[in-house]
């Protein structure tokens, strides 16, 4: 079984074109362990972007759990759909509330996968929750992925994160990583 970090590094060299993720394992590898190990726990993942990265959200949420991949179904849901007045909540009362349906909802306990600009209305409630699987844009947000909206190559980046993410989660779940060293 192999460690989650020299894993992490033989994977993005494995890749055509994915050198410019090597320098940021060091910030990737606890990101994506604690989202893995959430999810292998059985915590449901609510799936939140900002506008300009909805494409992206809705990538996701197709791909996870293709059939194709012979692995278990995860729990991967858009919190946008199951809540569409989310946009609306600001008090922290209401935060709250949500906060409350969700742990009703989801008694295994969830996390919050967001991804978008860290001063997105959003934000408040990903921030709130200590689990999130954070990937901020523009800025630097501490247990976040910075990635820049500016990049060119922003889109392409993204869809090999996704990849990087995905396969972690297949050889975890295969037993042929391991997280915890």
């Amino acid at each position: 079984m192999q460690q989650l970090l020299s894993w992490t590094l033989q994977s993005i060299r494995d890749e055509d074109c994915f050198s410019w993720m090597e320098e940021y394992r060091y910030e990737w590898a606890p990101l994506v362990k604690s989202a893995v190990s959430q999810m292998i726990e059985g915590k449901t993942v609510l799936v939140v972007t900002d506008a300009p990265r909805k494409w992206f959200g809705k990538y996701v949420l197709e791909q996870i759990n293709d059939l194709s991949k012979n692995r278990p179904l995860m729990p991967v849901f858009p919190l946008i759909e199951m809540f569409p007045n989310i946009t609306s909540l600001s008090s922290t009362q209401e935060l709250q509330l949500l906060e409350d349906m969700l742990d009703i909802s989801f008694p295994q306990g969830y996390f919050i996968w967001y991804i978008g600009k860290g001063d997105h209305p959003l934000t408040k409630f990903a921030y709130r929750c200590d689990e999130s699987f954070l990937w901020i844009m523009d800025e630097e947000v501490e247990n976040s992925f910075s990635l820049r909206s500016s990049d060119e190559l922003l889109d392409i980046k993204l869809l090999q994160l996704y990849k990087l993410f995905d396969m972690t989660l297949s050889e975890t779940l295969f037993g042929e990583l391991d997280l915890e060293h």
